[in-house]
């Protein structure tokens, strides 16, 4: 059954222009920065022979892409996850979706596995720019293996806590505004962190920058995993408890 609702899903965003023209925006957006990546690299040739253990391809391209890509993310991530639950609640074709034989929790995870399948293709997509620079220059694979982990990941808790959203109201654009308001509040929560506060470290805890700073470097810590993997199964927990209250009203 969850594939079958993930199957739908996915089919229903490859049937909107907007998923197309996102794709393929997103993809020469990122191209245009993975190019410039390149041409800053290349300008910075001559003093980089100067520095000794001196950051290469690795650190000062792909790093940045990934960097860059999670921003993307966070930008596009609630125009796809807006409508998964909140555009059936509006057309009023949740009632048959919860009157059938799936459970709630089948039901949440097929829209997640659908909206996730989406947003895999566009990290496959944006993996191979750096893999192709493989056929010229060395690359730190473990750097860009911990870099695909990391934006994995943090589209993995972007499309859980939008979808989350989605099951709170029957508005869809109200459902993106309130996933992006709430999203840059985890992603800039951090900064709290520098105040020097006594609880600075609890905002440091629940920010997405915090647990993915060092894994952009190449440093993979469980604790960050382990975050992720919280987060993400707390807001589907969320919303498979926010379907099941809407099923047993009247």
């Amino acid at each position: 059954m969850i594939r079958t609702i993930a199957a739908r899903e996915l089919r229903s965003l490859f049937f909107s222009p907007l998923a197309w023209i996102m794709l393929g925006l997103i993809q020469f957006i990122l191209a245009w920065s993975f190019l410039g990546n390149i041409d800053t690299f290349f300008s910075l040739q001559s003093e980089l022979l100067k520095i000794r253990n001196a950051p290469g391809v690795t650190d000062l391209v792909v790093a940045p892409l990934f960097e860059f890509a999670r921003i993307l993310m966070l930008m596009i991530t609630p125009l796809i996850t807006m409508r998964l639950i909140s555009e059936e609640s509006q057309s009023g074709s949740i009632q048959l979706l919860l009157s059938s034989p799936a459970s709630m929790t089948q039901i949440i995870l097929g829209k997640y596995a659908g909206a996730m399948t989406f947003m895999l293709c566009i990290i496959g997509l944006t993996s191979l720019m750096p893999l192709s620079l493989g056929f010229a220059t060395p690359l730190d694979y473990g750097k860009l293996l911990a870099g695909i982990l990391t934006l994995t990941l943090n589209t993995s808790a972007f499309v859980a806590l939008g979808l989350f959203m989605s099951t709170l109201t029957r508005q869809p654009i109200i459902a993106a505004i309130s996933s992006s308001g709430l999203l840059i509040f985890f992603w800039i929560m951090n900064a709290a962190g520098t105040t020097g506060a006594a609880d600075a470290n609890i905002f440091n805890q629940l920010s997405f920058t915090y647990h993915s700073l060092q894994m952009l470097r190449g440093i993979v810590y469980s604790a960050d995993v382990i975050y992720f993997i919280l987060f993400i199964t707390g807001f589907l927990m969320l919303s498979i408890r926010q379907l099941e209250n809407r099923r047993v009203q009247p």
